[in-house]
């Protein structure tokens, strides 16, 4: 699943902060997430009564591609430089319109990307058109012609169903040449894709898929893809359990592309909610015996919904889907899956028709579905991180990857309480708010008495607050006061005077040789 030489996560077993079930993981651990990944192929004989029974077609081997990539990953515990460089090797298969689809993770953080045809000796220049970070897809293109001769695109199938053959090709660690395993789709439903920290759509098979797999396709019996190997399930008490991104995910990543020539993610609903199921409940809500939902926890204040929702509110339908008090709508014969199946559907700026129950009234609201950012991001989708300097102060904002990079993959568990909290349950109150921290101090003279202030937040600046990066870096820079003063949790404060922190921190910057004091997008 994992890249042949990534040492992150499928080799790790990242293990999920409670109180959250065991979830799969790829080459990047998430919150509440473990990585897991099986260990057995699981080979499916043209013999075995599964498939004699129906006639198979040969897959299209000859578009499955070898993905190489270099990457440089930012270090945000340092962000004025970036770390060493190092390979990996995923898969990747061509599709219609001289492209090649792999996974985000395979191509996260690239210097280079190239790509090599089965047979071939020759690796190819590749393009990066797009980046799906939340589905875990990126979309690739070669500009040598020569690439594409004699080359077939694959075509997609539809979503399979339960116990239908699938076979996973791709170029998985234990050897250079293509590999092809075959299993059974085993379970599909809203998976949490570890990559993206988002949950979607996926299937659950029984084919092995390791480190090297990611990106390559997964047919079916007549010939179709139909999704990417993309993680798998690392366990002790399992076997034989990966994942694909099935095609309804594959098609919306290539239909946002195509049109708005770039990806724009997955709209959410920017709502907590929680079940009915309890009757007393749903007594005490005046929900009627033959009405069903989901009762409103919170709602974020960024979104357009909280312009029409309440909490409290009970979410009865969605584009005229009832909503099970489980939180489920029906799906295809005999199945149900979580609602956000719904919404994963729809693009950014669609609108949807949300019905709900208010005061025993019921209600119908229009609202216009778009992403929503998370007060620590999970990515920075490929920014480089921002910082400021200041007296040896270095400030910095929170997001999964630097928490990472401070403690370790075992984040969910070192990381300090107060920050963990936060990126729980913490919703931002505008668009543009960011945690920002004291991330480190750079020990000088000017700074005595306060190297031991680590990661703590920064709540005001000369008694005003501090609502993202930026605006601190302007109201320190533009400060005309004596002195600086910096309000952090726990109720500590920093005091420096202004003149000697702003003559102190170009010596600083010389001897950590760190070439500004501030990162380029606080200068815009």
């Amino acid at each position: 699943m994992g890249d042949n030489k990534r040492k992150r996560s499928n080799k790790s077993g990242t293990k999920p902060p409670p109180p959250a079930a065991a979830a799969p993981s790829s080459d990047d651990d998430a919150p509440k997430q473990r990585a897991l990944r099986s260990s057995k192929a699981s080979r499916v004989p043209s013999d075995h009564p599964s498939v004699s029974a129906s006639i198979r077609v040969v897959p299209a081997m000859e578009a499955v591609v070898k993905v190489f990539c270099v990457h440089t990953e930012p270090n945000f515990s340092l962000p004025w430089q970036r770390k060493r460089q190092y390979s990996s090797n995923s898969s990747g298969f061509v599709i219609c319109g001289r492209r090649v689809l792999t996974n985000a993770h395979s191509v996260e953080h690239f210097t280079q990307v190239k790509v090599k045809r089965r047979g071939s000796d020759v690796k190819y220049l590749a393009r990066v058109l797009a980046v799906g970070t939340e589905c875990d897809i990126a979309l690739l293109t070669v500009d040598d012609d020569e690439f594409w001769k004699g080359v077939t695109p694959l075509e997609f199938g539809d979503l399979p169903a339960l116990q239908d053959a699938v076979t996973v090709v791709g170029y998985p660690i234990g050897g250079d040449t293509i590999s092809v395993t075959s299993g059974v789709v085993s379970r599909i439903e809203i998976l949490s894709y570890a990559h993206g920290s988002t949950e979607l759509l996926g299937v659950q098979i029984d084919a092995a898929i390791n480190s090297g797999n990611s990106g390559g396709p997964a047919f079916s019996d007549s010939g179709k893809c139909v999704g990417i190997a993309f993680q798998s399930l690392k366990h002790e008490d399992v076997e034989n359990i990966g994942y694909i991104i099935p095609t309804p995910v594959i098609m919306h990543f290539i239909k946002d592309y195509e049109k708005n020539g770039a990806y724009t993610g997955f709209p959410l609903l920017g709502i907590e909610w929680q079940k009915m199921e309890n009757p007393d409940l749903r007594s005490a809500m005046g929900v009627k015996p033959n009405q069903k939902g989901v009762r409103i926890r919170r709602i974020d204040p960024t979104s357009s919904e909280s312009a029409v929702l309440k909490p409290s509110d009970i979410i009865l339908s969605f584009d005229g889907v009832d909503i099970a008090n489980d939180g489920t709508v029906p799906f295809r014969q005999g199945e149900r899956i979580g609602f956000s199946y719904l919404i994963s559907q729809k693009y950014t700026g669609d609108g949807a028709v949300i019905r709900i129950l208010r005061d025993s009234k019921v209600f119908v609201f229009d609202v216009k579905l778009a992403t929503h950012k998370k007060l620590i991001p999970s990515h920075i989708k490929g920014r480089p991180p921002s910082y400021y300097i200041i007296g040896g102060f270095f400030f910095s904002t929170v997001s999964v990857p630097y928490l990472r990079s401070e403690y370790g993959k075992d984040y969910e568990y070192e990381a300090p309480v107060k920050l963990l909290d936060k990126l729980m349950y913490s919703l931002p109150q505008t668009p543009d708010e960011q945690l920002v921290v004291v991330s480190q101090v750079l020990v000088a003279d000017i700074n005595i008495g306060y190297e031991d202030i680590v990661n703590t937040q920064v709540l005001a600046f000369n008694g005003k607050p501090v609502k993202n990066l930026k605006s601190l870096a302007h109201m320190v820079e533009k400060c005309e006061e004596e002195f600086l003063k910096f309000d952090l949790e726990y109720q500590q404060i920093v005091v420096l005077r202004t003149e000697t922190a702003r003559a102190a921190t170009l010596d600083i910057l010389k001897t950590h040789c760190i070439p500004s004091a501030m990162s380029d997008d606080l200068k815009a």
